[in-house]
């Protein structure tokens, strides 16, 4: 929808004469002449088709009409006003938000915030969880993990963490040898990228150079974190991030029977072009440790 708008200039205007009652006070709120306060008032009339203020001696008061706009100007001016102060606040007081896909972020990130918050109480660290890519420039993320190979124009870029897929499943389905998968329910997930490079149980049973069953049973999911919580409930074998399901092999809640294992992509650390805050380069310091840790 295209919105049909008045200058930015003239609603101000407007919202300072009606809120002061006084072209000369709004005049020295917005550091301008009386004059330019009423001609940006005209303009604003004279768009609507519309009077909005009488004039009247050493004051203005509002018609019916600019009864009606002040309200919602004077709202919408003191939204922005407090959203504003709140991301400059944030920035100010050592808040950085980081960006991740909703399955890097639900077996990566979080399980890891105890553990940064105790090394640096001092920064406020948020999560964006998304699996859409996020905009920094228009948004408050200040650090965004992205998967993919690149490239990145625009950003300063740091690795991260490669990414490595194998079959993984709860120990109680005793598979153990590839030939175990003929009687199992092959779990997996959706890619949002289509790409041929996908680590998919089609490339990884070539990989193995086995025939796949023409239709084996599957359990298809929309997000990775969803398919590792089924192969933990014991409902099949899934395909997924080794990385991501670090936690669940080493306390026996999955295991890895065997191979191949698939290369999957890199997570990238992504930080806008010139950013040198402190605040920011600690966090990018202490994700690019906790991924060289697991190298």
């Amino acid at each position: 929808m295209t919105r049909r708008l008045p200058p930015l200039s003239s609603l101000r205007a407007f919202e300072a004469a009606a809120r002061h009652g006084s072209f000369k006070r709004a005049a020295i709120e917005l550091a301008v002449t009386p004059t330019a306060i009423s001609h940006q008032v005209r303009s604003l009339e004279a768009h609507a088709g519309l009077s909005l203020f009488e004039r009247r001696t050493r004051k203005v008061v509002l018609t019916d009409a600019g009864v009606q706009l002040y309200p919602v100007l004077r709202d919408g001016f003191d939204a922005f006003a407090a959203v504003l102060e709140r991301l400059t606040h944030r920035r100010s007081h050592g808040q950085v938000t980081v960006s991740a896909t909703m399955a890097f972020t639900a077996r990566w990130l979080i399980p890891r915030m105890a553990a940064f918050r105790k090394l640096h109480p001092e920064i406020d660290l948020q999560i964006h969880a998304s699996d859409e890519v996020v905009d920094l420039a228009t948004s408050s993320v200040q650090v965004a993990i992205r998967y993919g190979d690149g490239p990145y124009p625009g950003f300063n870029v740091a690795p991260l963490l490669a990414d490595h897929f194998a079959p993984v499943a709860n120990p109680i389905l005793k598979v153990e040898t590839p030939d175990d998968l003929a009687k199992q329910t092959l779990i997996e997930f959706e890619w949002r990228r289509k790409s041929a490079e996908n680590p998919t149980w089609a490339r990884w049973f070539a990989a193995a150079e086995l025939r796949a069953s023409p239709e084996p049973p599957s359990l298809r999911f929309s997000d990775e974190s969803h398919a590792i919580q089924a192969a933990v409930a014991g409902q099949g074998v899934a395909l997924v991030s080794l990385p991501l399901v670090r936690d669940e092999l080493a306390a026996g809640q999955l295991v890895q029977p065997f191979g191949p294992t698939l290369a999957g992509y890199r997570h990238h650390l992504l930080t806008p072009e010139g950013e040198n805050s402190g605040t920011i380069q600690t966090v990018v310091a202490w994700l690019r440790s906790e991924g060289e840790a697991l190298s």
